[in-house]
Parts: C-alpha cells; structure tokens; sequence
C-alpha cells in the first residue's frame, strides 16, 4: 500500500491552514504537522496554533524548538559579517527558512514519511528555499506544493476553508507577518507596487515611547552577551532583550528591494529593532578593533554569504569556509558600545573596548603624531607616489589635460 503519510511545514497561517485541509480531504492524505519554531513563537501561541492544527484535521502536531540551532549556525554568522542584504535587509525570512526545512525534513525522516508539503506561493522566494533543502536532504522524497500547484488567491483558500466549515477568523490576512528571532516580515497590498509604503498599524510593533533611552551593549568575540551591565547565559536571550527594549520605539522598519531567485523584483516591509541595532553597534566595534584588510576582506566573504544564504544555498560546503573564516576575524571584536534609543531610530554614541586600535599613544587624527616625523612622512610621500610620477613622466601634459 502506498505511504500516505505526508509532512507539512505548518506555521498556523492561512496558507498552511489550506494545506491541512486541502492534503486530508482532497489528497486522502495523513497530515503530521511540523512547527519550526526559529524564534517568531510563545509557548501560548504555539498551543494555539496546536490547536488549530487538530481542528483542521491533522493527525499529529509536532513543534521542533530551533532557535538555539538557528542563531548558533546562521544568525551570529550574519552578526560577523554586518549582513544587510542591499544594505537595507538583515534577511530575517530568508535566514530562517532553510532552518525550517531541515527540521521539517528530518521529522518526515522520523516517521518514515515519503512525501513533504510546504504552503509556498508560485511567485516568490521560500518555494526555492524549502525545496532545495528536501531535494538535497530527502532521498525519494516527493514535494506536495497545494498553493503554488493550484495558483490560489488568499481569498480563494478561505472559501474552500469556509466550505469545509473552518470559518475562522482571518482579518490579519491582509497582511502577511513572518516573525522570527532576526525580524519579522511584513508584506501587504502595498509592497506590491514600487510606491506606496505601508501603513503605521501593519507594523507588530506600535510606537509605545516618544522620548529616549541610552542603552549599553556588551559585545564579546563579536556576540552580544549583555545589556546595561546584566550578562546573559546565551546570546538568544540578549537578542530578545534587546528587542523588548527598543520595540516600543518602533525602531528598524523599512522596505527591502531586491532580486528574488526566480529572477523578478521583489519588495517587502520589515521590522527587526535588534537586528539592525546588532549589526551597526557590532560593525562600529569592529572599526576600532580591526584592520583595514580584515575589514575589506571580512566585506567581500559576507557579501557572497548574504547572498548564497538568501538563495537558499546553505548546505554548500563553502558556506562552511566563509563561516570559518568570519569567526576567525572576531578574535578582538570586544568591548562595550554605546547607543541612544529615539522613536523610529536609534544613534551609535561610542565604544569601549581593550583592543581599540585608535590608541592615543600612536598619535591622534588630525592633531599630533607620535610615533614618525616630518622626514618621514617626507620620504613615505615620495614612495607612495612614484608610480603615478613614471606615469606622467612617460606620458607628459596628457595627466593635466584629464582635469
């Protein structure tokens, strides 16, 4: 008899709802539904979203806690490298989803399924991300995608959920909000255009503090480990402390512009208060605390990380190499670094920190030097442009006629 058991990567929102229904009744399918949670979920949420599995007609919900793995194998990689994809994004989804996959893919290893479903749309990036990840990990394994397969409006999945007496409520799904521990995404009408910009109440989190706050981050091998003098056990627990204290600013939102993997334009919102105050106070840390070759170098690797990572290539190999080698670059990057809380932004005032190499016993900017003198300068200038010197002694006026 054929294995009729399928996993389905199952979030509790509208699309992953379809599924549930759409596998059982028109598939004949037994539905075991996998939350991974990366950090978007409470304990009471999680029961809730349990819940509606089983009245959807699941036959087994499963939550995989991943928020440790997901910060340990990606997350603190994003933090070494200042990942902002286009300089704007932290890549909140995009990071996580690989992550979801895999604890989808090994739960369907598990239980001796043959057949996985995820709830991704024809048009965007996670059918990538979600199938690449089974595809490499799943040996025979068959991919069930109802909402790409069948082209289904929002609106189309609630009549047939209505139809089959799930009328549950979905007001909120005129906006669709992926919450993890490195951002939530937000995506809507508006992030369908190029113009319009999405409204104040789509945002999770509301501006609750209209004065400031100067907060002190404590960095160590590049990890957040404290807050305002309190360590944490684990960097987790920081990320999300950080994330309690600048929310109510309504600090970090903004609108991601980019390639998608199928090759068109894509826009959506984003809020990620931590993250974005994360990668800035870490990247001024590592301006005092590293070289300009590590700095450069550092810029290039992350780059291609961010960028294979948004592509869904995580379990490339070279993946490893660059992971390696950020790790590696953070050796120093430690000290405090100062920042100041404003409603929707924030500002970097300073740092701290044992290994900051703009020491004052070596000179200082624009002032005086200590350590070389005026002939020394004299002879490093003449060094420095001799090459450009041959080039125009070779090529006369033509250098003064550029200009």
């Amino acid at each position: 008899m054929k294995n009729q058991k399928v996993v389905l990567a199952y979030s509790g929102g509208l699309d992953t709802s379809f599924c549930v229904k759409y596998l059982t009744i028109e598939k004949n399918m037994e539905v075991h539904a996998v939350l991974v949670n990366t950090g978007g979920f409470e304990k009471e949420e999680i029961r809730t979203v349990e819940e509606k599995a089983y009245l959807l007609g699941a036959k087994s919900f499963t939550c995989i806690e991943s928020t440790s793995t997901f910060y340990e194998k990606c997350v603190r990689y994003l933090i070494f490298g200042n990942i902002l994809k286009n300089n704007t994004y932290p890549l909140s989804v995009s990071a996580e989803r690989m992550f979801q996959a895999i604890g989808v893919a090994k739960h369907a290893q598990l239980i001796g399924a043959k057949t996985i479903a995820h709830g991704s749309t024809g048009a965007g990036n996670d059918q990538v991300r979600f199938d690449l990840i089974f595809n490499t990990l799943g040996d025979d394994i068959e991919i069930i995608t109802p909402i790409r397969d069948n082209q289904l409006s929002r609106e189309a999945e609630i009549e047939y959920l209505k139809k089959h007496d799930i009328d549950i409520s979905w007001e909120k799904a005129k906006y669709s909000i992926n919450q993890g521990l490195w951002g939530t995404s937000v995506g809507g009408s508006e992030t369908l255009t190029s113009h319009q910009t999405l409204p104040e109440t789509a945002f999770p989190s509301q501006l609750k503090n209209g004065l400031s706050e100067n907060v002190e981050l404590l960095l160590e091998k590049g990890e957040l480990v404290g807050i305002n003098g309190k360590k944490y056990t684990h960097p987790v627990l920081a990320i999300q402390a950080l994330q309690q204290l600048a929310a109510p600013f309504a600090i970090g939102r903004d609108t991601h512009v980019g390639d998608t993997i199928i090759g068109i334009k894509g826009r959506v919102g984003f809020e990620a208060a931590a993250p974005l105050i994360i990668i800035k106070a870490h990247h001024l840390l590592e301006k005092h605390t590293l070289t300009k070759w590590q700095q450069y170098w550092k810029e290039q690797l992350a780059n291609w990380y961010g960028m294979l990572l948004h592509e869904g290539q995580l379990l490339d190999p070279v993946m490893r190499n660059i992971e390696n080698f950020l790790a590696d670059t953070q050796q120093n990057v430690s000290g405090k670094v100062f920042v100041k809380l404003l409603p929707y932004r924030f500002e970097l005032v300073g740092i701290e920190s044992d290994f900051d190499l703009m020491n004052a016993k070596f000179g200082a900017y624009g002032e005086m030097n200590k350590g070389w003198s005026g002939e020394d300068v004299r002879g490093f200038t003449k060094i420095l442009g001799n090459a450009t010197k041959i080039h125009r002694a070779v090529n006369g006026t033509k250098i003064f006629n550029q200009f």
